[in-house]
């Protein structure tokens, strides 16, 4: 393939496993609650993945298991944010290190195990198609799932009852208990949704990307996703450029290297998070009215 072709595949299939960590985040932030461990989330997704295909030899089940790894981990954080009131922000970071640690142990017999990751699967005849087919139809099923999950997402948060509810404890949430709602169940909920799509993206990422363990391979995913939340304006559509915007900028450096551009690989590996960055800067007075409510007591301080 070609130069744009291949940064086009490479982009759906970086962009994927941050994608669905930043919907989960997107999600957890509806609710009134910011989860700076979803990074966390996303290792403990990523080797329990491992551990369970290296164990069963069934890369779904591995899935499946970094889904309820994520989800787990999260939980740690509700416990400690919405029971106990502890700071979130503080919460979030002792989260991370925690999935860290927790990684680093227990995957160290797994690392650069042999194992069946996500086959690619090619659509029949679209995969067929000049230039379109490689770039859009011969991915893993997760590759596939993610937009409609964020189709999904919209959907939830927008054009159901529980989604109004969801928003309207992120908002004000003493008027949703008014209104007979338990904040408390709620943003338990998000935050557990939250950290099992940030274990699926880990998993998708050891699984499908890389196909093997190695310790902090998420490499700063589950912060990218969390700015990718503020770029989304808390919007599932909106996310989905945003990721797909950093999965490019990843894979454009990836083919750069492959390719043996003269520049310093080193700078080559900035271009993700200086995009990412460059993007917040010029977007943070747009997402600052779009900010959910509850959030602004967080970064004051308050919550």
């Amino acid at each position: 393939m070609a130069f744009l072709p291949d940064v086009a595949a490479g982009s759906l299939r970086s962009g994927s496993p941050v994608l669905y960590a930043t919907l989960g985040e997107l999600i957890t932030e509806r609710a009134g609650i910011i989860n700076l461990g979803t990074e966390g989330s996303m290792l403990a997704g990523a080797c329990a993945g491992i551990i369970a295909t290296a164990e069963t030899g069934n890369a779904y089940l591995g899935v499946l298991a970094g889904l309820a790894a994520g989800g787990l981990l999260a939980n740690v954080h509700a416990f400690m944010a919405i029971t106990r009131g502890a700071n979130q922000l503080a919460s979030g970071l002792a989260l991370w290190f925690l999935g860290l640690g927790l990684t680093a142990f227990f995957g160290r017999p797994y690392v650069s195990a042999n194992i069946e990751g996500l086959e690619r699967i090619a659509l029949p005849g679209l995969s067929d198609l000049p230039v379109a087919g490689p770039v859009l139809f011969e991915h893993d099923l997760l590759t596939y799932a993610v937009i409609p999950l964020a189709v999904g997402v919209w959907f939830l948060l927008f054009r159901t009852r529980w989604g109004i509810h969801l928003r309207a404890v992120g908002e004000y949430p003493e008027a949703a208990f008014a209104a007979g709602i338990n904040p408390r169940v709620v943003q338990y909920l998000a935050v557990s949704a939250g950290g099992a799509l940030a274990g699926v993206g880990g998993a998708q990422l050891s699984l499908g990307l890389a196909q093997t363990w190695v310790e902090g391979m998420t490499n700063g995913r589950g912060f990218i996703a969390v700015a990718l939340v503020i770029f989304a304006m808390w919007n599932p559509l909106r996310a989905v450029a945003g990721a797909l915007l950093f999965g490019g900028a990843l894979a454009m450096q990836l083919q750069l290297q492959a390719r043996g551009v003269a520049v310093s690989p080193f700078l080559l590996e900035m271009t993700p998070y200086l995009v990412t960055l460059a993007v917040l800067l010029f977007w943070n007075r747009a997402s600052r009215h779009a900010m959910p409510e509850g959030l602004r007591a967080v970064f004051l301080g308050t919550g």
